[in-house]
């Protein structure tokens, strides 16, 4: 079974619901609900669903939102192993969606992330995990100089390193540690807000980022078409139509998860889009930003409605 290490985001997350057309400005009839989240997170959630062992490294507060994640982490299988600060609040995303499932605004409170700093890199725990780890995955809400530390340690013990982006704020953080990434998992503002530029065409991004010394990536535009590249080749695929869209809210997590899923069995980045398709695919149609049914035969299920990617 392939190990896979989460170095990043594990928090509350806060979701409200508008029930209507939204009405800037006033008051909006809704729903709310509260579940475990963040980018890192979420990912290793769907990845032990998928059958591989997975630990997660992330900071918390000694607070009911830190059980809150740390149960969610049981739940899923999740080896969790948070550094813990009692007297500190678990960080949290709160966000207002329309409808549809869109993102209208939201708000990211995440001042604990601060404190894991590229010392925490050096706690032989830590270190060994990194080393018994077959794949790395980090993401950016972590500071960028502990992301440049992982990026390090990566190479230096031969891993693949695999990140997400996070948010356009947060991205700009995997800057200067993109040579060593094998794969970023971005949409298209995110990839603007690295690159400094503006494409209407998918098929731009590899050169721009590339450019950069990235050496692979996914970049996503919500149901548009998705492109994904590596050193050796480049893919565009048209994700599946779904009907009955209930949140978007951790269909990019998914995507990065499906991906990497392909790729530690050794398929080519063609096929991983068809798998993070699949499961991104999966995930829309849930209330919660992981669906707790995702499973190796629902996401074979769901590759039966992918349509094949096309090669550049």
């Amino acid at each position: 079974m392939k190990k896979i290490l989460v170095l990043g985001g594990a928090h509350l997350d806060r979701r409200g619901m508008i029930e209507s057309e939204t009405i800037a400005g006033a008051s909006n009839p809704g729903s709310w609900m509260e579940e475990a989240g963040g980018g890192g997170f979420n990912a290793a959630r769907n990845l032990s669903r998928l059958g591989f062992s997975v630990r997660i490294i992330a900071p918390r507060g000694g607070d009911a939102n830190g059980e809150t994640v740390a149960a969610a982490a049981r739940e899923a299988g999740v080896e969790d192993m948070p550094f813990t600060f009692l007297d500190r609040r678990t960080p949290s995303y709160t966000a207002i969606l329309e409808r549809d499932g869109n993102l209208v605004i939201a708000i990211a409170d995440m001042d604990l992330y601060k404190l894991f700093t590229p010392r925490r890199l050096r706690v032989r725990a830590v270190r060994e995990a990194v080393m018994e780890s077959d794949i790395l995955l980090c993401d950016a809400n972590l500071p960028q100089d502990t992301l440049q530390a992982i990026a390090t340690a990566a190479v230096a013990n031969q891993k693949p390193l695999a990140a997400i982006a996070i948010s356009p704020a947060k991205v700009v953080r995997l800057k200067e540690a993109l040579p060593q990434i094998d794969v970023l998992f971005m949409n298209e503002a995110e990839a603007g807000a690295l690159t400094g530029k503006t494409v209407t065409d998918i098929r731009k991004w590899p050169d721009h980022l590339q450019a950069l010394g990235l050496r692979g990536g996914v970049v996503t535009r919500g149901a548009q078409h998705v492109i994904a590249f590596s050193e050796h080749e480049t893919a565009v695929l048209r994700p599946p139509v779904i009907d009955n869209v209930c949140d978007v809210t951790g269909a990019g997590d998914a995507m990065a998860s499906g991906y990497l899923a392909a790729i530690a069995q050794g398929r080519l980045p063609s096929e991983a889009l068809r798998w993070g398709a699949a499961a991104a695919a999966i995930t829309v149609q849930s209330f919660s930003a992981t669906a707790a049914e995702l499973d190796v035969d629902l996401l074979a299920n769901m590759l039966a409605l992918v349509p094949n990617a096309e090669m550049l």
